[in-house]
């Protein structure tokens, strides 16, 4: 039980870490954001590569901050009957739902990415816009990338919850 406890917070320091860079992230994007304006509409100018960098920045924030969500319990809840349980009952569901719904879901997005991502790479693509960044295959990586993170934090989210049922606990808090 011990080394499950132990993996399940190695993947939670992780996801926080994770979470904690794309957090600085944001600022970044913000910033890029302003400038893009500012460029367009303040002197006139433009850059398709600026306005692309948003748009991968977005991307990235959005698809690995994903896994720091669910660590979080930031994901939208239909708790009409969830929010009166105990707990046990909680990590029943949380249970079932990580193993029937979301492990299954992150391993088809990884599968079902894989060979797009792939033929992406073999052919360094690029962006159709002329100045754009040359590295769509890189945005195109975050799709696996995500199926990876938000998995690991789905398996971790498991076993969290298979420990409150094997302590057979009420006490504690999700």
């Amino acid at each position: 039980m011990a080394i499950l406890a132990l993996i399940q917070n190695n993947i939670d320091r992780f996801s926080d870490v994770t979470g904690r860079i794309l957090a600085w992230l944001c600022l970044l994007l913000m910033l890029l954001s302003c400038s893009v304006v500012f460029i367009r509409y303040g002197l006139g100018a433009g850059s398709i590569a600026l306005q692309e960098s948003v748009t991968y920045l977005h991307g990235t924030i959005f698809m690995l901050g994903a896994a720091y969500t669910l660590r979080h319990d930031g994901h939208v809840r239909v708790d009409i009957f969830y929010r009166n349980m105990s707990a046990r009952s909680k990590a029943w569901v949380n249970c079932g739902g990580g193993i029937i719904f979301l492990l299954p879901l992150c391993v088809y997005f990884f599968i079902s990415s894989w060979g797009f991502v792939q033929q992406s790479w073999e052919f360094r693509e690029i962006s159709s816009e002329p100045g754009g960044i040359p590295a769509v295959f890189l945005l195109k990586t975050l799709i696996p990338l995500m199926a990876v993170n938000l998995g690991l934090q789905a398996f971790a989210e498991t076993l969290r919850n298979l420990l409150i049922l094997i302590a057979r606990e009420d006490s504690v808090q999700l």
